[in-house]
């Protein structure tokens, strides 16, 4: 990313992983065919990893823990705007890891209920996709 920029150049991207909105989750299937789920996402653009919460056992943790280098994409669209963050998945098990996704998923949506098979597929942001992504400015119609 280029370190030129002004902190604020990245505002309206940020705002954007921010509001209530529904994303979209591709995970790779064992033959190579895209599995894509309705989810929430949350994004922390300091550490540049996104989050999704779920259940231990679904399709898009299999899906995440079979794969060696398990590349996924979340998205998400608003109108002619839209954002893809593409990155390596990992499913994070531990108390600590879940505990911290449920709360940035609260504060972006809502308290999430209670689930003691609740799982975190954190994703490595590698590349940023769309009309509203890093230093692309005010996103257009």
């Amino acid at each position: 990313m280029d370190t030129d920029r002004r902190p604020d150049d990245d505002a309206e991207f940020t705002a954007f992983w921010q509001e209530r909105r529904v994303c979209f989750l591709s995970t790779p299937r064992a033959d190579g065919t895209p599995h894509l789920v309705p989810v929430g996402v949350t994004y922390d653009h300091a550490t540049r990893t996104a989050r999704v919460i779920t259940s231990r056992g679904t399709a898009k943790v299999r899906n995440v823990e079979r794969a060696a280098s398990p590349v996924v994409a979340v998205g998400q669209v608003d109108g002619r705007r839209w954002s893809t963050l593409e990155g390596v998945a990992t499913v994070r098990y531990d108390a600590e890891a879940v505990r911290d996704a449920e709360a940035r998923y609260a504060a972006r949506y809502r308290r999430p209920r209670a689930n003691p098979e609740r799982v975190v597929v954190e994703i490595e942001v590698r590349r940023f996709l769309g009309t509203v992504r890093p230093g692309a400015g005010t996103a257009g119609a």
